[in-house]
C-alpha cells in the first residue's frame, strides 16, 4: 500500500459508507418483510429493490469524487511539466467549418392593399380598447 493510503479522513468515509449500506440493507429487509404481510403492496418490493441502490449511492460517490482529485492532479502536474494536459496520442475529429452565410434575398417593398386595411383595423380596435379602458 502506497504511504497515506490510510489516513483518518478516508475510513472515516469508509466507516460511513459501510453503515450506509447496512442501514440500508436493513431497511430493505423490513421492506420485504412488510411485502410479505398481509398488508403488503408492491409500493413495498419497490422499496426493496430500491433500498440497497440509495446504500450503495455513498460509495460510488467517494469513488468518484476519488477518481475526479486523481485526474485533476494529473492535470496539475502535467501543467507543472510543461506538458499540454490535452493532448493524447489519440487524434481529435477535426470541426468542421462553418458555413458560409446566404444572403437573405430582399422581400420587395409592394403596398398590398388588404394587408393595409387589416392593419388599420387593428389599429382601430386598440384605439378603442384604450379608450375603453
Amino acid at each position: 500500500m502506497p504511504a497515506g493510503f490510510l489516513t483518518p479522513r478516508r475510513l472515516l468515509i469508509g466507516v460511513l459508507c459501510l453503515i450506509s449500506l447496512l442501514g440500508s440493507v436493513g431497511l430493505a429487509w423490513w421492506q420485504w418483510d412488510r411485502f410479505e404481510s398481509a398488508s403488503g403492496t408492491f409500493q413495498n418490493l419497490g422499496y426493496v429493490l430500491q433500498w440497497p441502490l440509495f446504500g450503495l449511492f455513498p460509495l460510488f460517490l467517494a469513488w468518484r469524487i476519488r477518481r475526479l482529485r486523481r485526474e485533476a492532479a494529473a492535470e496539475d502536474a502535467a501543467k507543472d511539466a510543461g506538458e499540454n494536459p490535452g493532448s493524447s496520442a489519440e487524434p481529435v475529429a477535426t470541426v468542421p467549418a462553418p458555413r458560409p452565410v446566404r444572403p437573405v434575398p430582399a422581400v420587395p417593398e409592394e403596398e398590398d392593399d388588404e394587408l393595409a386595411a387589416y392593419n388599420r383595423y387593428l389599429a382601430e380596435l386598440n384605439a378603442r380598447a384604450q379608450q375603453e379602458s
